[in-house]
């Protein structure tokens, strides 16, 4: 096959890195605000994957710009991986129960609230997919695949 066809044929990926940490029955979740992307409405720590970083690097980086909190990438567990495929989007979903610090929201102009919600009774403003993914991790699926509305 042509080098130039197949490259055509293939798609780039965006790469995102999650985070889930729980305390009890809850969950920490933290609003968008002033970001152009679903602004309003609650999602968990997360970021985009810079070039060559490894996704747990990404992960921890993410943990420490938007909560203040220091993750050890050797304590993250990846435990969902959800596919947006109509935005070319993989997400990777990792969970820990270590971290060190005092959660704090260090991003207000990104952030109106980080704050712990029952998984049992998410804010009605959850991002859709994420609302998605927490409900099959709660029922042990590891791969979610989802086209996204925005």
């Amino acid at each position: 096959m042509d080098d130039t066809l197949d490259k055509i044929n293939r798609f780039t990926v965006i790469p995102t890195a999650y985070l889930l940490l729980r305390r009890d029955d809850k969950v920490l979740l933290l609003r968008r605000a002033n970001t152009g992307y679903m602004d309003g409405y609650y999602s968990l720590v997360a970021g985009h994957l810079e070039t060559s970083e490894p996704a747990t690097a990404g992960m921890v980086r993410e943990a420490k710009e938007e909560a203040d909190i220091t993750i050890s990438p050797t304590d993250l567990k990846l435990i969902h991986i959800g596919h947006r495929y109509n935005r070319s989007r993989l997400d990777l979903f990792f969970e820990t129960n270590l971290w060190k610090g005092t959660i704090t929201n260090v991003e207000p102009d990104k952030c109106d609230d980080l704050s712990w919600h029952s998984l049992n009774q998410l804010p009605d403003t959850t991002i859709p997919y994420v609302r998605l993914v927490l409900d099959a991790i709660s029922n042990g699926f590891m791969y979610t695949e989802y086209f996204e509305e925005v």
